[in-house]
């Protein structure tokens, strides 16, 4: 992470006033929490909308605070201790991450996507840590807060860093994007998330494009080939850096000649190599994002053996496509994480996919933020699970009343409260059923798990 003088740091961020007996004090690590600093740190206030990071000056300094940043027209700057004038704290931030990078000798992968960008960032630094020293966002932390504090807090030796960008609305990816100047750009996929912000998946595709606006003159861009959207975004730019695409049609550079479901994974095969991949996450669209991962580690030339142990042994973020199981033996795929129809639908296909079962059972919550179109939408995924295939159907949330109705399935009952779900869960599977949990994060359907453990 970065460890510098006061006097460098007022310098990277052209700051100024900071105290001449205070310049050779060193500061290791920065935080725009108060309540996350530890001895040594530079603490940033930031100005939100619900809390003003510089109420909390006392309390970062008491808590070991080696300096801080103050926002220039904020009253109250502390005496007698080490701050640095700026401004605008923000800015600042940002303004020391991109110094900082600047200052090592690392190249960097920017990943967006309605869906997937954090499983992609997952598998793809498991598989760059097979031949580099990566440094990735940890999380989601992919904001124009996460990310620079992700990047602060790259160890100096990282030879690539794996960022995550996120996005509310358009040019939010574009600051994040020539904040990072990237050397390779991802874009996972165009779905519906965000969708009430920007009003239709076209203009989600033209802000997740904003990705390659810092992108490198000769970086590489990496994209979902099977999305017209992104087509149409290319022949508009007429980008001069290089592209490879991915997909499951067979016009992709990267596209699976064969898939199969593996106990707790998949398995899968591609044209460019003999080997046969093993992915330790379930999902055909968790395949999709390895193509991307490995189109990328290729151009960094990751050899397909290297790949193929990357993928072994893959650690994913919490809450996407991760198994545990119920004190009665049922078998839970905990995507709790977020939700969008684009997600759901690939999910549940999974869970169809899945062999060797007793019952399989589906716990939807409302999908959020999805805009004018909300209701239908809940409405097409009550239509969208299988009766066939699909055994139970449980739904919680006011918006998922709307799946509930719509709903084929046997079985299907919908739930205002998570503790009568999780109760009517626990009675109706047991030992040998399988069951996936799904539900944007607003909805915190991991409450559910925890009362099933």
């Amino acid at each position: 992470m970065i460890k510098r003088t006061l006097k460098e740091i007022q310098q990277m961020v052209n700051g100024s006033g900071l105290e001449e007996q205070f310049e050779d004090v060193t500061a290791e690590g920065v935080v725009i929490d108060s309540r996350a600093v530890i001895a040594g740190n530079l603490y940033i206030p930031i100005i939100g909308a619900r809390a003003n990071g510089h109420d909390y000056a006392n309390q970062a300094f008491l808590a070991g605070a080696a300096a801080m940043f103050w926002q220039e027209g904020q009253p109250g700057m502390p005496a007698d201790v080490p701050v640095i004038r700026v401004a605008n704290t923000e800015q600042a931030l940002q303004l020391l991450a991109i110094a900082y990078k600047d200052d090592l000798d690392m190249k960097v992968i920017g990943i967006t996507g309605s869906n997937g960008k954090t499983s992609t960032k997952d598998i793809l630094a498991s598989i760059l840590g097979t031949t580099y020293r990566v440094h990735k966002t940890p999380g989601n932390l992919n904001s124009e807060f996460g990310m620079p504090l992700t990047l602060l807090a790259a160890p100096v030796d990282t030879e690539i860093a794996v960022l995550e960008m996120g996005m509310r609305g358009l040019g939010q990816i574009k600051l994040l994007s020539d904040m990072a100047r990237p050397d390779v750009s991802v874009i996972t996929c165009i779905g519906e998330a965000h969708i009430e912000e920007l009003g239709s998946r076209e203009n989600i595709s033209i802000a997740k494009f904003e990705i390659t606006s810092g992108l490198s003159a000769d970086g590489l861009f990496v994209y979902h080939g099977d999305e017209p959207l992104l087509d149409a975004r290319i022949a508009e730019a007429r980008p001069a850096f290089q592209m490879v695409s991915f997909g499951d049609a067979s016009d992709n550079a990267y596209y699976p000649t064969s898939i199969d479901v593996d106990g707790s994974g998949m398995v899968f095969t591609i044209p460019q190599s003999d080997l046969t991949f093993n992915l330790s996450v379930l999902g055909k669209h968790n395949v999709m994002n390895t193509l991307a991962a490995i189109a990328v580690a290729r151009h960094f030339e990751v050899s397909f053996e290297a790949i193929k142990a990357g993928l072994a042994d893959v650690e994913m973020s919490k809450m996407r496509m991760e198994i545990c199981r119920a004190r009665n033996g049922l078998m839970i795929i905990n995507d709790a994480y977020n939700s969008s129809p684009t997600s759901v639908r690939a999910t549940v296909d999974l869970l169809v996919s899945l062999t060797g079962y007793g019952r399989k059972i589906v716990v939807l919550a409302d999908m959020l933020e999805l805009g004018e179109g909300t209701v239908q939408y809940h409405e097409e995924i009550g239509a969208y699970v299988d009766p066939n295939e699909i055994d139970i159907l449980l739904t919680y949330g006011p918006l998922s009343e709307h799946t509930a109705a719509k709903s084929g399935v046997a079985v299907t009952r919908h739930f205002d409260d998570k503790m009568a779900l999780a109760a009517a869960l626990e009675e109706l599977s047991s030992a040998g059923d399988v069951c996936l949990i799904k539900g944007s994060r607003g909805m915190a359907l991991e409450d559910v798990i925890e009362q099933l453990k």
